[in-house]
């Protein structure tokens, strides 16, 4: 459940950042950390626990002259929320990470599979770890290509070496002027303002910025300046791309005056189940109609097994469709966590159904 976001443009990005991930703390996480740069500067903190603790420790922080001046001033950054699964809550952990020499800074939301292989390949050549996480290997791979590639390409090769999940943001030192951001099976956004760019894992971080995003599809990569941007494949081709704009408010996100979003949530319910069923009732025939189901009625009618694959809470919203559809349909339902769907081989057939959530 990380956040990511990344910020380049005419205004501080200091407190954008903050405010981003503020706004995905809903998500859950256990550590946090920020990242700005300053023309070729770039400091980083990081806590444990809660954002609050990160916002302290750069109110608070001993920083000197110099790096609270490159902290404050600088316009491009990277901030993230992280959630362990290689390595502990920790400092050293938190994202963002960097490369042997301090130039390269990443925040990755994802599980890169081929880490350990790529760790023991990158230490033979002198590179030296210093997390327990699978995303610094992401930072010494564009380091390593770097030394005879410029940045983008040295990304470019990394992605293409690497196998995984992810969702990107990097900077670099040499090249201080972009952001470069990946996906690939885990969701990233690029939100256009007025002289400005921010990418995030979520709408909610950006709203207050913007509201015209481009959601980045698998396998696309986003190369983010100033005043410009591009949007290219892991081929390094031009991709085509279409801008939505979000038609939702601040309010939407807000805990709006309750302790905690879970309280929010709880007490949103009779609302939820309202704006769910709104527009699906027929209530002259008692009943209801859930679109997006007429084009393939026909091949229902022969369905013998529904196999339902989510993670989290959306899995304990599968195990409540397995009774109801067993109950009210009297066909066999299996739920399954996707994180483990994906590697298994299912025995599926012309019968099967699988429901993704």
């Amino acid at each position: 459940m990380c956040g990511i976001i990344g910020y380049i443009g005419k205004n501080k990005a200091q407190p954008i950042l903050l405010d981003g991930l503020k706004r995905m703390e809903y998500r859950g996480y256990d550590s946090a950390g920020i990242s700005v740069m300053h023309k070729d500067k770039i400091v980083t903190l990081k806590s444990v626990g809660k954002i609050l603790n990160l916002e302290n420790k750069i109110n608070n922080s001993r920083l000197n002259s110099h790096q609270k001046l490159n902290f404050q001033q600088g316009k491009i950054g990277l901030a993230h929320t992280r959630w362990a699964t290689h390595g502990e809550p920790s400092e050293k952990n938190a994202h963002p990470q960097k490369d042997c020499s301090g130039n390269i800074f990443i925040v990755h939301n994802g599980i890169i599979e081929n880490y350990q292989e790529l760790k023991k390949q990158l230490i033979k050549k002198g590179h030296l770890f210093r997390s327990d996480t699978d995303t610094e290997v992401i930072a010494h791979l564009i380091e390593e290509f770097n030394k005879k590639e410029n940045f983008k390409t040295a990304v470019l090769k990394t992605l293409n070496s690497i196998k995984g999940t992810y969702g990107l943001a990097i900077i670099n030192k040499k090249e201080p002027d972009k952001i470069i951001a990946a996906r690939l099976g885990s969701p990233l956004l690029l939100g256009l303002g007025d002289k400005e760019y921010i990418i995030a894992s979520d709408p909610a971080a950006i709203i207050r910025q913007t509201n015209k995003v481009i959601y980045l599809k698998d396998g696309e990569i986003a190369i983010i300046k100033n005043n410009d941007y591009e949007i290219i494949s892991l081929k390094n081709k031009f991709t085509q791309h279409k801008i939505h704009q979000i038609d939702w408010t601040e309010d939407k996100i807000e805990k709006q005056g309750y302790d905690h979003f879970m309280l929010k949530e709880i007490f949103e319910q009779p609302k939820t189940i309202k704006d769910a069923i709104r527009g699906r009732l027929i209530v002259k025939d008692g009943n209801a109609k859930l679109g997006g189901l007429e084009n393939v009625a026909h091949q229902l009618k022969t369905i013998e097994k529904i196999i339902i694959i989510s993670c989290g809470t959306s899995y304990y919203a599968g195990l409540v469709g397995e009774y109801m559809l067993e109950e009210y349909a009297d066909i066999p339902v299996e739920v399954e966590y996707a994180s483990e769907f994906r590697y298994r081989k299912p025995i599926l057939d012309s019968r099967t159904i699988v429901l993704a959530i």
